[in-house]
């Protein structure tokens, strides 16, 4: 706690230089939505002094003038003098084509993927719930229990199983579940309607002070549409039965934006049999709203709530033997019976305040309640060579959240200095968390965990970022976390509670050596929680893992059409007790340590043209185990994605995409292999002022890989154990068509 010190007496003494004179301060909206704008890059010249705009779109110098150039990704150039700056007035912005010659290299800007994050999202687009995760560059997914469960989630190196190791969040509301029914840190994000997003902050590794619980290999943070431009009507339909519906509404209209308000709702149901011998009978259906507006001159609220609902059936994994011996087909299925139901509501409200010394405060509760059914059958006969071995798990939830933070601009001397502190809480509290050995899904046959889990989480930050000149800023970061865990035991008839906290400390460099490069480098100490029947199982043991990590990395802009992103990382992962929730058990995980590289480019040849490609690289290793048996299991190793996306004037636009994906170690020894794959998506659209027509196709060249694999031992009933790699497959060639109508 003594590292806090100087960061609150820093914080102390420029807590009022920001009134003293010799100040230029304004505020950015965007024309059309005329809500503030963030992220925008403000240069002032002489001297090229540099700001961004924060979440309330303000920007400040200590100048007492000069001319002062506005850039931002999607937006028209603007240059002023300072002088034209009235008290209250805002500085409008034109939308425009988002170009990669708007992108600014500056050491102002604390995160060196916001630039290719940015234009990704707007060139790319999402046209389906799997995208948003496959928006992050490196990041991996594969789904392998019908599409209504969470993906498995693979980055730098590491299985983050379902989320254990990246923390994910839209609009500041938790993705992610600890103690879930399935897997610690399990991340469904199929309540967030695709339309509805208007872009994604993302890091890699543990360098923020923000962020606390999984945010290991990074995190990302979803932001929803604050007003929509024009009502949509879309239809889908495809193959294997898949068809789609999307409303998005604006329900106050032109003249309500005018006085700074904006409420709109969307909603969208999907059903597929999908491409397995088994059909899926897959449902989901969504519905968000959203209300955004101006209270009063320093305030704006921010209120929505969403709700979801999915039903499926599933093929689950299959070994390979089983497909190789004829006993089933590639896409074909050991167990009828897996399946599951999901649901989760959520309500979330925000305040953001700017205080009369232009500090500025944020306040947001959120509430969500979740139920969970799933039946797995990942082992067939093995256990129960009568019966099966088929799972259920199950859950109900009450997550309540707060997040809150105060940030402060001031100076001292000429360096400018930004503080950034809150706190964090959350509150889990389940009911009959279930995992249970089941025939025919409802057949009871023996309770193997069933209780209820109360954690408790509540994390305090400090964040400090030094501006000493236009070339170079510091930023140096604390976390303190605390957890309180409670299992009431409903099998034994026993109340368990533990606790345990840890601080995490961050320092990160940014060096502008040019007006076209920046060199980063980052330090930082991250962890992940575990779930409750761990620690309070093992209260003296290592339940709350220490992860270590470094990044060197750059931004570089050889051309005013060229961006280029690579970092070399390290990253080492303490030993620790995990919690295994398809087989109710407690197992130990040693020490791992990785180190790779990550590069990004991206090329705007011409206006309608944008290419990207990411290429990243692993080596992880067990440090406990001898060589040759020190592999991580699934640890992705080489790995690369890419495409290109184009937009006429003529309205014709869309991508070619492609995922690649190397071989990688399925067990300790390497003896089995996951294979990797290469597939390629295709989107064609014709787009004009009031409506849409298109085509989406997944797998184009109809390649047969595994979405999903994992080394198991399994049993067929009347036949003897194998080990061997099980898996899901990924899908076949499928085409969607599409048809949209946008009306105000």
């Amino acid at each position: 706690m003594k590292l806090f010190i100087p960061l609150f007496l820093l914080m102390l003494i420029t807590q009022y230089s920001y009134g003293q004179t010799g100040y230029i301060a304004g505020k950015i909206i965007d024309q059309t939505s005329l809500l503030p704008v963030s992220g925008v890059t403000v240069v002032i010249t002489p001297g090229n002094l540099t700001d961004i705009s924060d979440e309330g779109g303000r920007f400040s110098f200590k100048q007492p003038s000069g001319q002062i150039k506005f850039s931002a990704i999607g937006y028209e150039e603007k240059t002023i003098h300072s002088s034209d700056i009235k008290k209250d007035q805002a500085i409008v912005l034109v939308p425009k084509t988002t170009l990669l010659s708007d992108v600014v290299v500056s050491a102002a800007n604390p995160n060196p993927y916001k630039a290719i994050g940015e234009t990704d999202i707007k060139t790319r687009g999402i046209t389906n719930s799997q995208e948003v995760l496959r928006i992050i560059p490196g990041l991996f997914i594969g789904q392998h229990q019908g599409g209504g469960k969470a993906e498995q989630i693979f980055a730098r190196g590491l299985d983050n199983d379902h989320g254990t190791d990246i923390r994910l969040s839209v609009d500041g509301m938790a993705i992610n579940m600890v103690s879930h029914a399935h897997g610690q840190g399990y991340a469904d994000s199929h309540f967030i309607i695709p339309e509805t997003i208007e872009s994604t902050t993302y890091k890699k590794g543990m360098y923020d002070a923000q962020k606390g619980d999984l945010a290991v290999t990074g995190f990302a943070d979803f932001h929803t549409i604050n007003a929509i431009t024009n009502n949509l009507f879309r239809l889908e339909g495809g193959q294997y039965n898949t068809y789609r519906v999307l409303g998005m509404v604006n329900l106050l209209g032109e003249k309500a934006k005018t006085h700074n308000q904006s409420w709109y709702a969307a909603s969208e149901y999907r059903y597929s049999d999908s491409y397995f011998d088994n059909p899926q009978h897959f449902n989901r259906f969504n519905f968000f709203t959203k209300y955004h507006g101006q209270l009063n001159t320093n305030n704006w609220f921010t209120l929505s709530a969403s709700t979801l609902y999915s039903k499926w059936n599933a093929s689950g994994q299959i070994p390979d033997y089983a497909v190789t011996e004829g006993i089933t087909g590639f896409y074909g299925e050991l167990d009828p019976d897996e399946g599951g139901k999901t649901t989760r509501t959520n309500v979330n409200a925000a305040l953001l305040t700017t205080l009369s010394n232009h500090d500025m405060v944020k306040n947001q509760l959120y509430y969500t309640r979740y139920t969970f059914d799933l039946y797995s059958n990942f082992t067939f006969y093995l256990e129960d060579t009568v019966n099966g071995d088929e799972i259920h798990q199950a859950e109900g939830r009450n997550l309540v959240g707060y997040n809150g933070s105060y940030v402060h601009e001031g100076y001292l001397g000429n360096a400018k200095i930004i503080t950034d502190a809150g706190i964090n809480a959350r509150y889990d509290g389940t009911q009959n968390t279930e995992l249970s050995h089941v025939a025919n899904r409802y057949t009871l046959l023996d309770r193997i965990q069933l209780g209820d889990i109360t954690e408790f989480s509540a994390g305090a930050y400090v964040n400090e970022t030094l501006q000493f000149s236009q070339h170079f800023t510091m930023n140096a970061g604390l976390r303190f976390d605390q957890f309180f865990y409670k299992y009431n035991n409903k099998l034994d008839s026993v109340v368990s509670t533990a606790n345990n906290n840890t601080v995490s400390p961050k320092l990160n460099f940014y060096y502008q050596p040019t007006k076209s490069a920046q060199v980063y480098l980052f330090l930082g100490k991250g962890f992940h929680s575990n779930d409750t029947r761990v620690v309070v199982t093992e209260k003296n043991g290592p339940t709350l893992p220490a992860a270590y990590g470094a990044d060197l990395g750059t931004v570089l802009k050889p051309t005013g059409n060229l961006v280029i992103s690579g970092a070399l990382w390290y990253s080492y992962l303490q030993k620790e007790y995990v919690y295994a929730g398809d087989g109710g058990s407690v197992e130990f995980s040693g020490r791992t340590r990785r180190i790779g590289g990550d590069l990004s480019v991206r090329y705007q040849p011409i206006s309608p043209l944008y290419v990207d490609v990411d290429v990243n690289y692993a080596r992880g290793r067990s440090l406990d185990d001898p060589k040759g048996e020190n592999y991580i299991p699934l640890a992705p190793v080489w790995s690369s994605t890419g495409g290109v996306a184009y937009s006429f004037k003529n309205g014709f636009n869309g991508s070619l995409r492609y995922r690649w994906l190397g071989n990688r170690p399925a067990n300790e020894d390497y003896s089995l292999i996951a294979k990797g794959y290469f597939v390629n998506d295709m989107v064609i659209n014709y787009t004009k002022k009031k409506f849409e027509v298109g085509i989406t196709v997944n797998n184009l060249f109809n390649v047969q890989w595994k979405e999903t694999q994992f080394e198991t031992t399994t049993r067929l009933k009347g036949q003897e154990a194998v080990n061997s790699i099980a898996f899901t497959a990924g899908s076949k060639f499928a085409a969607i068509a599409h048809v949209s109508y946008f009306f105000r």
